[in-house]
C-alpha cells in the first residue's frame, strides 16, 4: 500500500539520531514536534544510527522519553551490521588452525550490547589479546579505555581480523562535539599500521534495510554528517537532506566531494513540514 508523500514526493523518512533528533540527552528544537506531525500524516519513519553502544530497544526507549511513539523495529543500528560483516569475514577466512569446527574467538572493544550480538552470532567472546582472538570488533562505548585499545592493537598486530561497526570521528553531545568511534579507531590504526573493515554508514545496507522494512519506494535520508549520512544515502540511491543542527555546515557542504553532496540543505527537521526550495 502506498504511503502519503511529503517534501518533494517522498514516502518515508530515514532519520539519523545524534545531531538530528537529539544531542546527548537533549532533544533538538522542533525535531520531536516535526516527527510527531509526520507520523500523524501517516508518513513512516525509521531511525538509522551508527551508534553501536545501545540496543534497538534502548534507543527506542530513549526516543519514547522525548514523547515519540517508537518501537525497536524502527531502529537500524551499526552493531548488528558490524557483527554480520564480522561473521562474513570469519567465514571467508575459515578454517582457523587445527580445529576448524570451533567457534571463532572474538575480542570485543565496545558495549555489552555489542558483546551480546557477537555471542548470539555464535562466536566466542574473549577477554584479551592473550586469548589469541581470530578477530577484533570495535564499536563506540563511553567506557572504552586505553587498556581496551591496547589489547585490540596487540591482537591485530598478531594477525587478528579487524572490524569496525562505524568510523564516525565525532559525536554531537549536549556540551558540544566529542570524539567518536572513528577517533578511537585512529589510535589503534596508528599503533598497528592497518585499517579495519567497516560496517554501518556510509555503507548503504542500513538504509536499504530500513526502506524495505517500511515498504518505502522513495524515502528521504536526513542526517547531519556528509561522510556518513549523506554519502550512505546517496550510495543507496535515495535523496538526502543535510540538517545544520549537528556536525556539518553549509561551508563544509560547499567544499564536499560530489558523492557527499546532499540533495538539499535544511536548517533543522521542521523544514520538512514545507516543500523544498
Amino acid at each position: 500500500m502506498a504511503h502519503p508523500v511529503f517534501y518533494g514526493g517522498h514516502d518515508a523518512v530515514l532519520c539519523d539520531l545524534d545531531g538530528v533528533v537529539y544531542a546527548g540527552d537533549e532533544a533538538i528544537d522542533g525535531a520531536v514536534q516535526t516527527l510527531h506531525e509526520l507520523g500523524g500524516r501517516g508518513i513512516p519513519v525509521a531511525y538509522v544510527t551508527n551508534n553501536a553502544s545501545r540496543s534497538p530497544q534502548e534507543v527506542a526507549a530513549h526516543l519514547r522519553g522525548f514523547g515519540l511513539d517508537v518501537t525497536a523495529g524502527q531502529v537500524f543500528g551499526s552493531a548488528p551490521a558490524g557483527v554480520a560483516l564480522l561473521s562474513d569475514v570469519l567465514a571467508a577466512s575459515a578454517p582457523r588452525g587445527p580445529d576448524p569446527g570451533r567457534p571463532a574467538a572474538v575480542l570485543v572493544v565496545g558495549s555489552d550490547f555489542l558483546r551480546g550480538e557477537v555471542e548470539r552470532a555464535g562466536h566466542r567472546v574473549v577477554a584479551g589479546a592473550a586469548d589469541r582472538p581470530d578477530a577484533v570488533i570495535q564499536g563506540f562505548d563511553p567506557a572504552v579505555s586505553w587498556a581496551d585499545l591496547a589489547q585490540a592493537s596487540f591482537a591485530i598486530r598478531r594477525g587478528a581480523e579487524w572490524i569496525a561497526t562505524n568510523t564516525d570521528l565525532t559525536i554531537p553531545r549536549a556540551e558540544g562535539i566529542a570524539p567518536g568511534n572513528g577517533a578511537l579507531i585512529e589510535a589503534v590504526s596508528r599503533a598497528t599500521g592497518t585499517r579495519p573493515r567497516a560496517a554501518g554508514k556510509p555503507e548503504p545496507l542500513l538504509f536499504l534495510r530500513a526502506a524495505e522494512a517500511l515498504g518505502a519506494r522513495n524515502p528521504l535520508v536526513v542526517g547531519d554528517r556528509l561522510d556518513t549520512d549523506i554519502l550512505g544515502g546517496n550510495r543507496a540511491g535515495f535523496d538526502t537532506a543535510l540538517v545544520l543542527t549537528g556536525v556539518d555546515t553549509e561551508a563544509t557542504a560547499a567544499e564536499a566531494a560530489p558523492e557527499q553532496c546532499p540533495t538539499w540543505i535544511i536548517d533543522a527537521l521542521p523544514a520538512l513540514r514545507g516543500e523544498p526550495r
